[in-house]
């Protein structure tokens, strides 16, 4: 297995794949140790949060090129990753022991409550998007509510894998609690079928979601999956321009295009369209691709040339249906997996820039007649991740968000974010569950009923 730096194409490390033997006796040992674990207290436990919170800060720099070499980001996104993953391990720290306190109900009962247990060995199969943020919003809560914990990243991605098992270990967390294991996709049905293995969240395609939705229920295994997106992003016609633009933009273009809950589908009514299409791609157009090691970059290479190649695919083929190209949308020739920033409009239904993920800096505009369709076309989508609506009326705007849009995370005049305060997970064909906030540190626990008669 190798990994490759996507800015030039160059080998960067190869690790030999684990045998399943090897494995079995990971997970074993990480059960022994979960045992202890989780007789701990709360207070222990966020001792060695907050150590690792320490060391991500300190090290953001280091873990920022690291990020750059195996995946493409640009350094000051990858230092910013790296603070929000310690914000995440401080933020559970600090909440674990309110979020899992007992919930005292009155019953007939001399007493009866419900308590949370932790579930035991919880296998978390990340994407290399994120790298560092997607496995520690998951093991910041799973660590806290006395979980252990193994890790299978994606291939691209180990040398972070690798870099954050040595960091946990380094907080003082037993070796045996928290494991990077290396395997390819393909053999992971044992894994997540795996006796010692009592829980899988995975972060990825739809389709690996399904696949592993799967295998673990055929072991009724509970699942966390928080899948693709094909996030609408609604403008209408009482919108501040201006700002609506800036924001769709960075959203559009945060980790070069390379982020589920990114804005993908640019709904716009018609009485603001060509004010609209002017401004964001005046916004757009002024962005820079380049290195990502190099300070002043806005977008790196993708993260693998077969991801590049596919989007210029889905590209080509929504030119060859009728979506019209007003900015970018040629495939570089010189190394490296970089691709433009890139604008489609008249994107219609039956498009893949319509119903399929865009994953990378490419933007569809659609045009529609007023706030109604919007919404139609909003929801017209197997997607449900994110979605945000830009308006100046703001209970005009918070109604269609709150009431009117399928999604998991809905935002107003901004674009969507995760916020470890706040629960984060998708519906429809973008997964089930919830990551972050009290919602996501109850996901893998046993919420036990104890009646005292």
């Amino acid at each position: 297995m190798k990994t490759i730096n996507p800015a030039n194409g160059k080998v960067l490390q190869e690790y030999s794949e684990m045998e399943i033997g090897e494995i079995d006796s990971i997970i074993q040992k990480a059960n022994t140790a979960q045992e202890n674990w989780k007789t701990k207290s709360f207070e222990e436990r966020a001792e060695y949060l907050r150590k690792i919170a320490e060391i991500l800060k300190a090290r953001k720099h280091d873990l920022a090129e690291l990020m750059a070499r195996e995946m493409g980001k640009p350094l000051a996104q990858g230092v910013g990753e790296a603070e929000k993953c310690g914000w995440v391990c401080e933020y559970y720290a600090d909440n674990a022991a309110s979020f899992l306190e007992d919930d005292m109900i009155e019953t007939d009962a001399s007493k009866s409550y419900v308590t949370f247990n932790p579930m035991g060995v919880v296998l978390a199969i990340m994407p290399w998007n994120f790298p560092f943020w997607q496995l520690f919003r998951f093991a910041a809560p799973a660590l806290m509510a006395g979980n252990g914990a193994v890790l299978k990243h994606s291939e691209n991605s180990t040398g972070c894998a690798l870099e954050i098992e040595k960091i946990i270990h380094e907080a003082g967390i037993p070796e045996d609690l928290f494991r990077t294991i290396i395997r390819d996709k393909s053999g992971m049905k044992e894994v997540v079928q795996h006796q010692g293995i009592a829980a899988v969240t995975l972060t990825g395609s739809t389709r690996a979601g399904k696949a592993v939705a799967a295998q673990a229920g055929e072991t009724l295994k509970k699942t966390v999956l928080e899948l693709g997106g094909s996030d609408p992003y609604l403008i209408l016609e009482d919108a501040n321009i201006k700002k609506a633009a800036e924001t769709c933009a960075t959203s559009r273009l945060i980790n070069s295009g390379q982020s589920c809950i990114a804005a993908k589908r640019f709904i716009v009514t018609e009485k603001v369209y060509e004010e609209f299409v002017e401004e964001f791609t005046r916004i757009m157009k002024s962005k820079k691709v380049g290195d990502p090691l190099e300070e002043g970059t806005d977008i790196g290479p993708q993260a693998r040339e077969d991801l590049r190649d596919g989007l210029h695919d889905q590209v080509q083929e929504s030119v060859q249906k009728g979506a019209k190209i007003l900015l970018g949308g040629e495939k570089p020739v010189e190394a490296g997996a970089y691709y433009p920033v890139t604008i489609l409009e008249n994107v219609r239904s039956g498009m893949p820039a319509y119903k399929e993920e865009l994953f990378g800096p490419v933007a569809a505009i659609i045009k529609v007649k007023d706030e109604e369709e919007a919404i139609k076309v909003a929801n017209d989508t197997n997607f449900g991740l994110g979605a945000a609506v830009f308006s100046e009326d703001l209970e005009k705007a918070e109604e269609i968000a709150a009431n009117k849009l399928e999604a998991g995370c809905c935002f107003v005049n901004e674009f969507v974010k995760s916020d470890p305060r706040l629960p984060f997970g998708g519906i429809k064909q973008s997964g089930y569950g919830r990551e972050l906030s009290l919602y996501g540190i109850r996901e893998f626990v046993n919420a036990k009923t104890v009646y005292v008669g």
